[in-house]
């Protein structure tokens, strides 16, 4: 009897220690332009460690005290550098998941974030391949008759979705898709280039944005959000430029609330600032040239708004205030685009719908370019077109007439007569004149 009793409570402490284990629920990968991140998704704080080796390439994760989920499904990875994912249960209660690569990489250190709604505990890992082998962001150079450069930043993104509507309807993939629909827009207008922030499903800290959009030299930076509020029934897009102090209405300050907290949900492992300096004296760099910037995007933000009435219902007339983390340039105008609310059913339905995402994407381009062209940056293409009725174009190798004239925005015809030129042959040095636009004879 001692032998059965000594027996049975041997078995119902093994299932205890079964229930206490921690178990591996999910394992999901995010491509990011420099790096692919892998999240495993644990029921409690993951206990790990883990080594790379080589020939061939491999990362190995074991996680202690942890056992599979049993729903747990096997992964379809689609990857620059994750090529499958293997899991095999090893003595001791160890589970080891190996991540095979399709090319050597440099990892960094993993790191745990706690649980944030709607994510549990989660183990991070990032792996960074040779930068090298990425093309590099085209950047603004400074030099006559270039391009007005728009920083295009699309919301949230990888493990951050943003506000979910209904139908599962995820922000961070209808901003994207709006997102880029501005940069069409731009990219066919003379005189702009657009860039993306962010062009996947991958996040970006708060504070990596704007940074990111003064490194490539942007003059002037868009956040784009289609966010919630706690009230299905609010409605209607609206524009934002940064307050320093108190938001101008409750909406305002749950936005910033939701927002700022989003490196939270991103998985942010390590201390971002804006920029070299430590918090402290950023703030002051940004308080000393903050109010002159402000004036502009404050000028910006009531054109994008007054470009919108046209194509969506307006929360609010007139353009608002707040604090967000993403508008804290000091030197580059910047505004936050709400385009509508995907806590709404109805604007849900609409924000889903690629026809009303480029009707929106359309009227955001129109009032950006109207702006700049009213506040072009010296040396830009626009200021140029604006300050002269003729431009003088130097003909670089590669060149074609064809070219030149789509650039400028005139026939090749007009060029040709401007010249006297007798055919479409141009040499390289040689200076074009450029009727300006409606001064064509």
């Amino acid at each position: 009897m001692f032998s059965l009793a000594k027996l049975a409570l041997v078995g119902v402490l093994s299932q205890f220690c079964l229930a206490q284990m921690n178990s591996l629920e999910g394992v999901r990968v995010h491509e990011h332009p420099d790096h692919t991140r892998v999240v495993f998704d644990t029921r409690s704080s993951a206990d790990y460690r883990h080594f790379l080796l080589t020939n061939p390439n491999r990362f190995v994760v074991d996680l202690s005290d942890t056992k599979p989920n049993a729903k747990l499904e096997s992964e379809k990875v689609d990857s620059r550098v994750v090529a499958g994912i293997r899991r095999a249960q090893r003595k001791k209660g160890v589970y080891r998941v190996v991540l095979d690569l399709k090319r050597a990489v440099n990892p960094r250190e993993p790191f745990v974030l706690m649980p944030v709604r709607p994510y549990g505990h989660r183990l991070v890992i990032d792996l960074y391949w040779d930068s090298s082998e990425q093309k590099s962001g085209v950047q603004a150079a400074p030099v006559e008759q270039r391009d007005v450069v728009v920083a295009i930043d699309a919301g949230h993104g990888g493990e951050d979705p943003g506000a979910i509507g209904i139908n599962k309807v995820l922000e961070k993939h209808v901003v994207l898709s709006i997102a880029r629909g501005v940069k069409r827009h731009l990219d066919t207008a003379t005189g702009f280039k657009a860039l993306l922030v962010r062009d996947g499903d991958y996040y970006i800290a708060l504070r990596k944005r704007p940074q990111w959009a003064r490194e490539k030299r942007a003059d002037f930076f868009l956040s784009i959000h289609a966010d919630a509020f706690k009230s299905s029934s609010v409605s209607g897009a609206s524009v934002y430029a940064l307050s320093q102090k108190r938001a101008t209405s409750e909406t305002a300050r749950w936005l910033v609330e939701n927002e700022n907290r989003s490196d939270l949900l991103g998985g942010v492992g390590e201390k971002v600032v804006l920029t070299d300096y430590d918090d402290s004296v950023a703030e002051i760099l940004l308080d000393m040239s903050m109010d002159a910037n402000l004036g502009h995007s404050i000028d910006a933000g009531e054109t994008v708004l007054a470009a919108l009435s046209g194509v969506a219902q307006l929360h609010k007339g007139q353009l608002e205030q707040a604090g967000f983390v993403v508008l804290k340039s000091p030197d580059v105008p910047s505004i936050l685009v709400e385009t509508g609310y995907i806590s709404n059913p109805s604007e849900a339905r609409l924000l889903a719908t690629s026809t009303y995402q480029q009707r929106i994407a359309r009227a955001i381009a129109d009032g950006v370019q109207e702006y700049m062209r009213r506040n072009p940056p010296p040396g830009s293409l626009i200021a140029v077109i604006g300050d002269s009725k003729t431009i003088s174009h130097l003909v670089k190798r590669g060149d074609t007439l064809s070219e030149i004239a789509l650039r400028y925005d005139v026939s090749a015809a007009t060029i040709r007569h401007a010249n006297r030129l007798r055919g479409n042959v141009i040499k390289t040095g040689e200076i074009l004149i450029i009727p300006r636009l409606g001064q064509e004879s």
